[in-house]
């Protein structure tokens, strides 16, 4: 059973995991706190860029020889492989640590697994430690390496709808988080630019209209695990309709008249998703959906 003092690390380093997002595809973003062997935070680290050190690794770096005999608290799985970078259960077999929490069991995992091989080394490890938790962060990478897709997010706004979409508040914030985003015209362009790294993430210069799951396909192929697509486009429609975005964002202007407001929001084609947050910016009301799920015999609840 997790102490305070480890679901507080845990919450951290779920908190560090999330510095990782749109700049660490095709690897998954990942944050890792040490606590020494009194329980008291001595390290802390997240996994910035493929070819860069892990979560664990710039976690153990920081605790230094504090980390023996303490404790390792990390969102996903110690990784198991040697690749750019050392295995990450090693580096803590190497640190002595003799206790290891794992938020979520990697799905890439090599052999047995980083959580086996230090159970087998004789380190007590616990995995599920506020899983649910760790999934916002990790989510989507999740979903997006388990069906080969990347997690799609569609601004469908009516803010969206004029010529110069790159310049608006919302879509450089959101920007920020996605690994690529799709503007109307087609183009395609990094979220965060050079935020992977050189030759780290490939994709075309604009999207192909003519068949889009396998469009998704080739941009997962090329290291894509989130993608942002603005605007309501025939692509972005068409990806709707074979049930491939994942989370919808509705913006609609600030206004004082009812009606333009109404008139705006029964613009938007938002058909068959369902409101999980309704909220404001400075000049919109926001709308966060998701697709909707199939009725159960008790909802009786309609989607947007």
């Amino acid at each position: 059973m997790p102490t305070a003092n480890e679901i507080r690390a845990m919450r951290q380093a779920i908190a560090l995991s999330a510095l990782g997002l749109g700049t660490t595809s095709p690897n998954p973003p990942v944050g890792c706190v040490i606590l020494d062997h009194h329980g008291d935070q001595v390290g802390a680290g997240f996994h910035r860029r493929k070819g860069e050190p892990h979560a664990e690794a710039n976690a153990l770096a920081s605790a230094g020889s504090r980390a023996d005999g303490g404790t390792a608290v990390v969102t996903l799985e110690p990784c198991n492989h040697l690749g750019v970078t050392p295995a990450c259960r090693q580096l803590l077999l190497d640190a002595n640590v003799s206790r290891v929490l794992v938020a979520i069991i990697d799905p890439t995992s090599r052999g047995e697994g980083g959580a086996a091989v230090l159970k087998a080394a004789g380190v007590d490890v616990e995995v599920g430690v506020l899983a649910n938790e760790a999934e916002a962060v990790l989510g989507p990478w999740l979903t997006a390496t388990r069906r080969r897709r990347p997690w799609v997010v569609w601004f469908a706004s009516a803010l969206a709808r004029t010529a110069d979409t790159a310049n608006l508040p919302a879509v450089r914030d959101l920007r920020q988080q996605a690994d690529i985003v799709i503007y109307p015209d087609g183009q395609i362009l990094e979220g965060i630019p050079g935020g992977h790294g050189k030759g780290r993430l490939h994709h075309p210069t604009r999207i192909e209209f003519t068949d889009p799951i396998a469009s998704l396909n080739q941009l997962f192929d090329g290291g894509t695990r989130t993608a942002l697509i603005v605007g309501d486009t025939e692509f972005a429609r068409e990806l709707v309709a074979r049930e491939a975005i994942d989370q919808a964002l509705i913006d609609v202007p600030r206004t004082n008249s009812d009606i333009v407001a109404a008139d705006q929001i029964k613009k938007l084609p938002i058909f068959g998703f369902r409101a999980e947050t309704v909220t404001t910016t400075s000049d919109a009301i926001r709308i966060i959906a998701r697709p909707d799920a199939p009725h159960s015999p008790s909802d009786s609840g309609d989607g947007i």
